[in-house]
């Protein structure tokens, strides 16, 4: 069992008023708050380490180098990767996909086919999609059903000697649908296609085995895993990278330049142009190290809890209907409340100190299937308690007896 209340007092933000209210914080798919020990970690870097990396011979210099290959150290075995150099520091998980999908060029030609699926953000799609209009390559999109879940005999149909490559999200952003990403790997593989998955909203619930999945690209962000924003993962299988042609030209990513050839550093360098984000990249170990303290296990638990209750709670209120209903879903709801538009809503329950998103949630196919113009979207994460939920409840009842 967590502590919930020890663990809300990390969480500094946590104890503020919103417009006089106590903050109810539900957008937690698009951000996760910070404790304290994050907040503490990158204030310390500035104060007692900041210098350049892998350049310098001075004892600052050397102090950030081991940190930030520290973290990357860490990364790997939360992530079973095989090797560090398959862990690339990226700015997010935007940022992975572009730099696969960039390579990816290379590769392709017409009549190839990229497959994605009806569940993707837009970053799991335009990365794609402008693959596809450089190289001549077929877009092909794995349909959802009703109840927000992949049809995967579709996916089996569609797959060919044609998939050079398939790119997935582990979970939904705007529904909350776990993917069996496992299966969907081996398929792929199967046809001798390459697969990414997507893991922005998995890696805050579950920890994914690289190796374990078997999968040739796994991207994520740290700031949805209590991390600091600009950061991000990008793992790959050291025979793709070796494949891949760097992402951006610069410093730090070079062997030798001279002005009739460069020639290019040795992975993880590669694909890391430039001076990073190396406060984020540190820091983004000791997020890790704070949730693995926790126990992703406990987490899972207690946020299907919550997952649960606030699913029973919300289907209280008259004229609620709740979009994605998988069987195999993580702690998302995604509603709306009769003809009431969510943006109305979301500004009302706002005055009352409850933060959910509302809108497309940047997955506009999936409001498009449903024919709606967006939901409300509430994401609860281990730091949340089923008393926020009961006041999230009350709000929406307000907010629907003022707006019918």
């Amino acid at each position: 069992m967590l502590d919930i209340y020890k663990i809300r007092a990390d969480f500094p933000i946590l104890s503020q008023k919103v417009n006089g209210k106590p903050l109810v914080y539900f957008d937690n798919a698009a951000t996760s708050q910070k404790p304290i020990q994050v907040i503490e970690a990158e204030a310390n870097y500035y104060k007692e380490i900041n210098a350049n990396i892998h350049r310098g011979v001075h004892t600052l210099s050397q102090l950030a180098t081991d940190a930030y290959e520290a973290s990357r150290l860490k990364i790997q075995k939360h992530i079973n990767a095989k090797s560090s150099h398959e862990v690339l520091f990226t700015s997010g998980t935007t940022h992975g996909i572009n730099l696969v999908a960039n390579g990816f060029v290379s590769f392709l030609k017409s009549g190839d086919e990229v497959m994605v699926s009806a569940l993707e953000h837009h970053s799991n799609i335009v990365p794609w999609q402008m693959l596809c209009e450089k190289t001549g390559a077929k877009l092909v999109v794995i349909p959802m059903n009703e109840s927000g879940e992949l049809i995967l005999s579709e996916y089996e149909r569609l797959l060919s000697a044609k998939t050079k490559i398939v790119t997935v999200n582990h979970i939904s952003n705007a529904l909350g649908t776990i993917n069996p990403i496992k299966w969907m790997i081996e398929k792929a593989h199967e046809v001798g296609a390459a697969i990414l998955i997507d893991g922005a909203q998995a890696t805050p619930h579950l920890i994914p085995d690289v190796q374990e999945l078997d999968c040739d690209f796994y991207v994520f962000s740290g700031h949805k895993i209590c991390g600091p924003t600009g950061t991000g993962i990008l793992y790959g299988k050291e025979a793709w990278l070796n494949k891949l042609p760097p992402y951006q030209g610069g410093g730090e990513m070079i062997a030798t330049v001279t002005f009739e050839k460069t020639t290019y550093a040795e992975l993880p360098h590669k694909f890391e142009a430039g001076t990073p984000n190396i406060a984020g990249g540190i820091v983004l170990g000791t997020a890790i190290d704070y949730l693995n303290e926790i126990g992703f296990d406990n987490i899972a638990a207690y946020e299907q809890e919550l997952l649960e209750f606030g699913t029973k709670r919300l289907l209280e209120i008259e004229g609620l209907k709740i979009y994605g209903t998988s069987a195999h879903k993580t702690s998302v709801i995604s509603f709306n409340v009769g003809d009431i538009h969510p943006y109305d809503i979301g500004t009302i329950i706002d005055k009352l100190g409850i933060a959910v998103r509302t809108g497309h949630h940047c997955a506009q196919p999936i409001m498009d299937f449903y024919k709606i113009p967006g939901t409300l979207r509430a994401s609860f994460a281990f730091y949340n308690t089923k008393e926020e939920i009961d006041a999230l409840v009350e709000a929406v009842k307000k907010a629907q007896m003022m707006l019918s």
